[in-house]
């Protein structure tokens, strides 16, 4: 039987996304007798938090590129249940910049340097596109025509597209699949022939080890047989996001 004398402890990277996925498997947890007892953090913190055994569960981990770093440090702790939707790293730009930029190469073309801003807006550090995009551009010599990456906020990368998108201005995001701005903007992916960003990674629904028998036996056959998708985690990010009142959370839908 399992032993319920404590919550299972379910955590998160500090993102909608990944809130939006917790969500559906604490239902199922719940659905087997489970209090829940929520967790978010940073993306290391995190991972550092379910290898000290401080969370049970971590929903989700991308791998193999943009968090096998932080996985490494504690793949021999967790147990790897089910691939719940396939996330992948872009650097994309508004439908509405012309075709002929197709690569991110492109963006030292005449008509970009035109009329594409310089500063390359991303979100905080930990995050796998903000490790990779300052790689991106030194590797494609971006930097030689003043192209930069600044970190900041989830809401900072967001803002920057928005603000430029409601302009008519040109912009180049880098984000990832999914996020509720699909469901809002088409956002043409830019091709990275250098393979600097990664492929599509598996996002992995991880358990610690020692937590299974907490779990048990029937939960943990539940949850390995999840798999949600691209398409609705963006509509259960939209969700989340339009509960908050967090700028730029709802992107007007």
């Amino acid at each position: 039987m399992t032993n319920r004398a404590r919550p299972v402890r379910v955590g998160h990277i500090s993102l909608s996304f990944h809130d939006a996925a917790a969500e559906q498997i604490e239902l199922v947890l719940r659905s087997h007798g489970h209090r829940i007892e929520r967790h978010s953090a940073s993306h290391r913190e995190m991972f550092q938090a379910l290898g000290c055994g401080e969370v049970d569960m971590l929903v989700s981990a991308w791998l193999p590129w943009s968090h096998g770093e932080y996985f490494a440090a504690i793949a021999d702790k967790v147990r790897m249940l089910t691939v719940l939707y396939e996330p992948y790293p872009i650097w994309g730009v508004p439908e509405y910049v012309p075709a002929e930029i197709a690569s991110i190469s492109d963006l030292m073309q005449p008509l970009a340097l035109e009329r594409m801003p310089r500063r390359i807006q991303g979100m905080a550090p930990g995050a796998g596109i903000s490790e990779m995009s300052p790689r991106v551009i030194t590797e494609y010599g971006l930097d030689s025509a003043g192209y930069h990456f600044e970190n900041g906020t989830e809401d900072d990368c967001v803002a920057a597209f928005v603000d430029a998108v409601e302009g008519g201005n040109w912009v180049v995001m880098p984000f990832w699949h999914p996020h509720a701005l699909h469901t809002r903007f088409r956002i043409r992916r830019l091709q990275d022939p250098a393979a600097i960003l990664g492929a599509v990674d598996n996002a992995t629904l991880l358990v610690g080890r020692e937590a299974q028998p907490l779990i048990g036996s029937a939960a943990l056959a539940d949850l390995t047989n999840l798999h949600y998708g691209n398409t609705l985690i963006n509509q259960l990010d939209r969700a989340i996001r339009r509960r908050s009142s967090t700028s730029y959370t709802d992107y007007s839908l």
